[in-house]
């Protein structure tokens, strides 16, 4: 799928211009010519990058970046400035805000296309925000594969966290004892009911205040499990 560039420019032929050059080179483009605009796209359709005119009738480009890099759902988004500003203090205060690149106009249409693909190659090669899902005082990290309740470590066996990992991605979903299984190990067969309501057991004995009682698993009669605790 090709990479989503959104244009920020007030000035149409400008924005054409680079709108072109992006197409040929395989981006797929879309043009905003407002700092209004550019923020709802960025929320909106979120953008593998943005080249961002400073100066725009409404917010300037400052002001743009700063937004982004403060909200925890675009602060890494890669962002290009594009102006006619040339002092070396406008470059440095638009790096300072988080902009990943400074290219001053006139400029090469072919230089941005080539800087827009380096800052991108930047982009996907740098780590991923670390994913962690949580409900109560539970927090379980995808990435790390670890389990804290309350900010006590809890030590879980690989089939017990994808268990959990299973759990908190569909909070409300009851699941059957199968879906469980595969879920967990990949592959499911009759017959395996009974190693899961073992897997259950020891699960619910590590994360339960009360196992007898549980908050978080609950067995739904007749069907199977699900995460009891909303929220």
């Amino acid at each position: 799928m090709a990479q989503r560039i959104l244009v920020v420019d007030d000035d149409p032929q400008i924005a054409r211009l680079v709108q072109t050059y992006l197409e040929q080179a395989g981006f797929t483009t879309q043009v905003a010519s407002n700092g209004e605009d550019a923020l709802h796209a960025i929320r909106a359709d979120k953008p593998d990058l943005v080249v961002l005119d400073l100066m725009l009738p409404d917010r300037s480009g400052w002001e743009i970046t700063r937004i982004v890099r403060q909200d925890p759902t675009t602060s890494t988004l890669p962002i290009i400035m594009l102006t006619a500003r040339v002092e070396e203090t406008d470059r440095i205060i638009g790096l300072e805000l988080g902009a990943d690149d400074y290219v001053p106009k006139p400029f090469n249409p072919r230089e941005l296309t080539a800087r827009a693909r380096a800052v991108l190659r930047r982009a996907v090669g740098a780590p991923p925000a670390p994913r962690v899902l949580r409900s109560g005082e539970l927090s379980l990290d995808l990435d790390g594969r670890a389990l804290e309740i309350g900010g006590r470590a809890i030590d879980v066996t690989p089939t017990e966290f994808d268990l959990l990992k299973a759990f908190l991605e569909q909070p409300n979903h009851a699941y059957t004892r199968l879906e469980l299984i595969e879920r967990a190990l990949g592959y499911a067969y009759a017959g395996m009911e009974r190693t899961l309501d073992s897997h259950i057991k020891n699960l619910r004995r590590k994360i339960e205040a009360d196992p007898a009682h549980p908050l978080y698993i609950e067995t739904v009669y007749g069907v199977g499990y699900r995460w009891g605790l909303r929220g």
